[in-house]
């Protein structure tokens, strides 16, 4: 992360649930209220999933809580919304959404430059067994790390 992005939500669960092939940078579309809800950090990724419709891609369940001084401008904050991608990007993701198992899940929401982006990942579902395989992986590298440092003193 440079000094121009700030982070808003991550979704940490998409590594554990999800092979993660390849990421595009996107931008979504706000409204108002919205946007002053990001800028406090009231959003969650994590069941959220994109999908392609009619040749554009839509982000659903990603929750953004509603503005407290929004009103009568607050949308509902589940609501399905537009991620903008060069038409190139989201043919290829279409093709890519075409072979089995693969899904498109946002990984990451944050300010680059003043404006919304979500990182959108290419991802393969998990089977239970590569579940528990990550976990073992990632204790052993935790056991690794531990005697490393155990050695140093």
């Amino acid at each position: 992360m440079s000094h121009s992005e700030r982070m808003i939500a991550r979704n940490k669960k998409a590594y554990h649930d999800y092979f993660i092939e390849d990421k595009y940078e996107c931008g979504i579309e706000l409204v108002g209220t919205e946007v002053k809800s990001l800028r406090q950090g009231k959003a969650s990724l994590k069941e959220a999933y994109a999908d392609i419709k009619n040749g554009e891609v839509f982000v659903y369940q990603m929750n953004i809580s509603p503005y407290e001084q929004g009103n009568i401008y607050n949308k509902d904050p589940l609501r399905p919304r537009k991620l903008l991608l060069h038409k190139k990007e989201i043919e290829k993701l279409y093709g890519l959404k075409q072979q089995k198992g693969y899904t498109l899940i946002p990984t990451q929401l944050y300010f680059k430059n003043g404006k919304v982006k979500v990182e959108l990942a290419v991802a393969r579902g998990k089977k239970l067994y590569d579940k528990r395989q990550t976990i073992a992986k990632k204790d052993a590298e935790r056991r690794m790390q531990r005697e490393i440092r155990r050695e140093k003193y």
